[in-house]
């Protein structure tokens, strides 16, 4: 009776370690699928955008969401079919968007996120699917700064995570800027850095030329860009390192969106009055590596 006992008992213990083994193959399957086939399959995506950027990625009081980024996201979450009822959108600031990538909280971040060799190392970039130019917004009224060297002495945002101010400071890539005696100012994000440049805690905002727009459309005669743009900033979509199958799925989405149209027709929707003349062709991709 004890033999029958422990051989049923080892038994009962090598099935239940299969059971496991088993299950810890599903979990590691399904782990390891990348974010297009998860797409395919649930029909659903998690996109992290920003909440305050008018014209860019904006949380209205009603829950919904605006802006041009939001809708490149739809257009490339619908290219992996995934309908816009399936897209949960996650507030991504500049400084979680690795973070929320590499921990799964999110599938594509679609959030003015500059490609840089520095962000490659932690991210796979699909795009970019706009280049964006580095300008400064004054106040209104404010006739002392023309260009990004008249920083000097003045104070300048610096928003949490946002590489921006460094083109000013400490120049971009090709060395042709870097202005010293900036003082800078902390802020957790770009709208604070509107909130303070309204307030006259600092004299100016330096970043992307749409961010930019987008907040100056917003609040109409406060505050002006000052057109002196000096970098190019490639905006790519932010996927989990490695992940190439996605990538190449959301360049081909990127290309279609220009080449149908929809990219110049999003374009005109948030950025018509402006005074920009964004591209309209297809950018260069930078390849998904």
């Amino acid at each position: 009776m004890r033999v029958t006992r422990l051989g049923a008992a080892i038994g009962a213990a090598t099935a239940l370690a299969m059971a496991l083994t088993a299950c810890g193959s599903d979990t590691e399957k399904t782990n390891a699928k990348t974010v297009a086939q998860k797409a395919k399959e649930t029909k659903k995506l998690v996109v992290g955008i920003k909440y305050d950027q008018p014209a860019l990625g904006l949380k209205k009081p009603d829950g919904t969401f605006e802006g041009f980024d939001v809708d490149v996201a739809k257009y490339i979450a619908k290219e992996l079919g995934v309908p816009e009822d399936g897209i949960t959108f996650k507030e991504a600031r500049s400084e979680n968007r690795e973070s929320f990538l590499g921990g799964g909280q999110v599938d594509l971040v679609v959030a003015t996120y500059s490609i840089t060799d520095a962000r490659k190392k932690q991210v796979t970039y699909g795009g970019p699917y706009y280049v964006a130019h580095q300008d400064t917004m004054v106040r209104a009224d404010d006739d002392s700064i023309k260009k990004a060297e008249d920083l000097k002495g003045k104070k300048l945002c610096k928003a949490a995570g946002s590489n921006s101010f460094r083109r000013v400071t400490e120049g971009p890539p090709d060395g042709k800027l870097a202005v010293s005696g900036v003082n800078l100012v902390d802020a957790s994000s770009y709208s604070e850095c509107t909130a303070k440049l309204e307030n006259k805690a600092l004299d100016a905002v330096s970043t992307d030329d749409l961010i930019l727009a987008g907040f100056a459309s917003q609040q109409k005669g406060k505050f002006k860009v000052i057109n002196a743009p000096f970098t190019d900033e490639k905006y790519g979509v932010g996927i989990k390192k490695g992940d190439t199958e996605t990538c190449e799925a959301v360049n081909k989405a990127i290309t279609k969106m220009y080449q149908d149209g929809t990219a110049k027709t999003l374009l005109d929707k948030h950025f018509s009055g402006t005074g920009l003349k964004p591209a309209t062709t297809v950018p260069q991709f930078e390849g998904c590596a």
